[in-house]
């Protein structure tokens, strides 16, 4: 059995302010502007809360989606490494990067070069990432783009989707459970158009003519649970909340205690939702719920 922990947006505290006349002027600025009236709904000590859960629970690996940063500067991706240590070792804990990573272009490159070895296995491989651990592939995609003043929106790519098509189908050969990660919902409707996944219905195509067992997202600051066509079968999506959120706008932060079970017919998966209980200053169990196998073409 592999135990895999899912949480996402933790958005790190910042205190960013402009030092140029170019930082004034770009999006950065604008959405300090934003952080401002926002920042409220993102709570350092309940971030701490829900790691202190993740780790009581010793799960064999932690899947983070996105938005670990809030203005993507060097110092918050720096900030971003040490915080990320405190969860395990790297090859341990596998990030997908978020809009908020990768709010403006000018030297996205390597600023997120400084996550890299939470990104996969492969100096200088391009995403996706697909990171072997056990019977579970985690195939790590980024849907982070920078965008416009006032968007939110991600995008794969095809050269992205093209290799995931390929990833998809060397796992399966392998026998792996398919878990894909990204920051954006490739579910219609979970989030408004200016903040989607511009090329969702691609992804959709890709994951409905080669499957995966899981797909794990962020970005909506919502617990969502929703299902994208498969070859044989409905795939499960799982989004989960913002991890420091305390509640009030959005869901109270919470994760997804995963346990994937490998079986001749495809694995099975048992999900527990646990989530904050405010009044408590805790985590509590909310559900728990099992995905059944659906022979989904995973070799025996």
């Amino acid at each position: 059995m592999f135990r895999l922990a899912h949480f996402s947006d933790p958005h790190l505290p910042s205190s960013w302010t402009p030092d140029t006349a170019r930082d004034v002027v770009s999006k950065r600025a604008l959405s300090r502007l934003a952080w401002r009236r926002k920042r409220s709904q993102h709570d350092p000590a309940v971030l701490a809360l829900l790691t202190a859960d993740v780790a009581a629970h010793a799960p064999d690996h932690i899947a983070v989606t996105g938005d670990l940063t809030n203005f993507s500067t060097p110092e918050e991706f720096e900030r971003a490494r040490t915080w990320l240590s405190t969860l395990g070792p790297a090859d341990r804990v596998t990030v997908s990067p978020g809009n908020h990573d990768a709010l403006v272009d000018r030297g996205l490159a390597a600023r997120l070069e400084r996550l890299r070895p939470w990104f996969g296995d492969t100096d200088g491989e391009a995403f996706p990432h697909v990171r072997r651990r056990g019977p579970v592939a985690l195939v790590n995609l980024s849907t982070a783009t920078p965008t416009p003043p006032a968007l939110a929106t991600g995008a794969l790519g095809a050269a992205q989707l093209a290799r995931l098509a390929a990833g998809l189908e060397a796992a399966a050969q392998a026998g792996l459970a398919r878990v894909v990660m990204l920051h954006h919902p490739p579910v219609e409707g979970v989030v408004s158009r200016r903040k989607a996944l511009d090329d969702a219905a691609a992804l959709r195509a890709v994951l409905r003519d080669r499957g995966a067992e899981l797909v794990l997202h962020g970005h909506g600051h919502e617990s969502v649970f929703g299902a994208l066509a498969g070859p044989v079968g409905p795939i499960p999506v799982l989004g989960a909340p913002s991890a420091s959120s305390p509640g009030g706008r959005h869901a109270p932060a919470g994760w997804h205690a995963i346990e994937i079970e490998p079986g001749a017919g495809g694995p099975s998966i048992r999900v527990t939702v646990r989530g904050l209980d405010a009044a408590a200053g805790k985590l509590r169990e909310l559900g728990r719920y099992v995905l059944l196998p659906l022979t989904s073409g995973i070799a025996a």
